[in-house]
């Protein structure tokens, strides 16, 4: 994409194969987004998220996250 800059933030891989990738998109107009990309073999699928967005959709992982692993029995 013409017009923005992009900066890694984080590339991890997850269950079954999947890679995501966290990236810094500043647009020309000075617009910036968390870019959230998560590539499964050759499909990408790729979301564009605004700073209230990202820490919505951030708390309710955090949240969930912690939940999961206060059900888990320790090993």
């Amino acid at each position: 994409m013409s017009g923005e800059t992009v900066t890694r933030l984080e590339r991890f891989q997850a269950p079954y194969g999947r890679e995501i990738t966290l990236d810094d998109v500043v647009h020309e107009s000075g617009m910036k987004m968390l870019r959230l990309t998560v590539r499964e073999g050759r499909r990408f699928t790729i979301f564009d998220l605004d700073a209230a967005t990202a820490e919505h959709f951030g708390t309710g992982l955090t949240n969930w996250s912690e939940r999961v692993s206060r059900e888990t029995p320790a090993s």
